[in-house]
């Protein structure tokens, strides 16, 4: 792990639905703990979890959208 997660409530990442009908916010904790899930995803699970492949190329796209994001914010894991 690149940093120690701190106990802060502080907001790190917003998450907005595109109708502004809900937001949530992660803590720096919770961002870092979703960055090295991410990470640590394998396409086996993915395969595991999806209905089939391509949906798990869907998934596998979203989440490289994430990770792409969480690395570009500060939260590279490797």
């Amino acid at each position: 792990m690149n940093e120690t997660p701190s106990s802060s409530d502080e907001t790190i990442l917003a998450i907005t639905t595109p109708t502004g009908a809900g937001a949530e916010s992660l803590t720096k904790a919770e961002t870092w703990a979703l960055a090295h899930f991410v990470d640590r995803l394998s396409w086996s699970e993915l395969l595991a979890y999806a209905a089939d492949n391509d949906e798990a190329f869907l998934i596998k796209q979203a989440l490289d959208k994430l990770q792409d994001v969480l690395t570009r914010s500060g939260y590279a894991t490797s």
